[in-house]
């Protein structure tokens, strides 16, 4: 388990340079690098850009993270594993465009570890998880399309049954109970892969990692340069309102790192730069603003 753990450990640095140089190259602004230390254990590399000509927030994050004990999050579905210690580590990112109608994007690639105790006749545990989703604050079909393209082509060697399944994993995962809608159009989502082995569960993972700059830069190119208004931002900004209820009411990544102890200003770097909230508003039908909300249902955009 050591060396395949260390082989994770070193894809998922690779993974997040070579997502960070090809943002610095698309943006023209330079990341900010962030080393920081866990005092149970391991630490991480944040990586931030505030205030670019493209990208009003973008925060690519490596971690690789150690404790005693699992916490609640980690352990409810498993009992059995409660108390043991753990690793967990992985990439995880989310971009914020300052163009309207350039989506907001999120990728997670983790692997999580808790190794039996020494001495004692279980096994080791593993289990990878991640995917990507798109989320527009206007909609074009052939975003949508070209997204769930990538996402399919990611999977498609491992099963011809893995895109949807995990499409509706994501469609199902990123709703927004409250109000009743999807947080975006979705992608892939998976977690607890464990089976058939370690090797093929890792393959798959880096493949989704691999296919993120193909889902989503042909998107910033393409509607990067499209002019908008004190309008557009200000829908942007209500739609962004919707982001963050999602992270912090549902999101398992944010919750298991505020529960483990893990550096709060990284776990909170996926929160938008600006949001806004209004009372019992809706838009204008038949607007630009009203047609996302046809978007915002699960489809079979392939």
């Amino acid at each position: 388990m050591a060396v395949s753990v260390q082989s994770a450990h070193t894809y998922f640095q690779d993974l997040q340079a070579r997502i960070v140089a090809a943002l610095e190259q698309a943006d023209g602004t330079p990341f900010r690098s962030d080393d920081w230390a866990r005092a149970e254990g391991g630490g991480g590399l944040s990586r931030l850009l505030e205030g670019g000509p493209l990208f009003e927030r973008a925060g690519v994050l490596f971690s690789h993270v150690r404790g005693s004990a699992l916490p609640p999050s980690a352990s409810a579905h498993r009992g059995e594993l409660a108390g043991r210690a753990w690793q967990a580590m992985g990439v995880s990112m989310v971009l914020h465009p300052r163009n309207p109608y350039v989506p907001t994007v999120h990728m997670n690639v983790r692997l999580f570890v808790a190794p039996a105790a020494p001495g004692s006749d279980a096994q080791d545990v593993f289990w990878f998880g991640g995917g990507l989703d798109l989320t527009p604050y206007y909609p074009f079909e052939e975003d949508a399309r070209h997204f769930h393209r990538v996402c399919r082509d990611a999977v498609q060697a491992y099963g011809e049954d893995k895109y949807p399944a995990y499409k509706k994993w994501c469609d199902e995962y990123f709703f927004l109970k409250h109000r009743g809608e999807t947080r975006g159009v979705g992608g892939l989502f998976f977690d607890d892969l464990s089976e058939p082995d370690f090797d093929t569960c890792f393959a798959l993972v880096r493949s989704v990692g691999d296919s993120f700059l193909e889902a989503y830069m042909p998107i910033v190119e393409q509607r990067r340069t499209l002019p908008y208004g004190e309008r557009e931002r200000e829908f942007q900004a209500y739609r962004r309102g919707r982001y963050v209820e999602f992270n912090l009411v549902f999101d398992r990544g944010t919750l298991f790192g505020l529960q483990s102890g893990g550096r709060t200003e990284s776990i909170l770097l996926s929160m938008p730069p600006t949001a806004a909230w209004r009372y019992d508003w809706s838009p204008e039908p038949g607007s630009p603003e009203a047609a996302l909300y046809d978007f915002l249902k699960p489809r079979a955009w392939l």
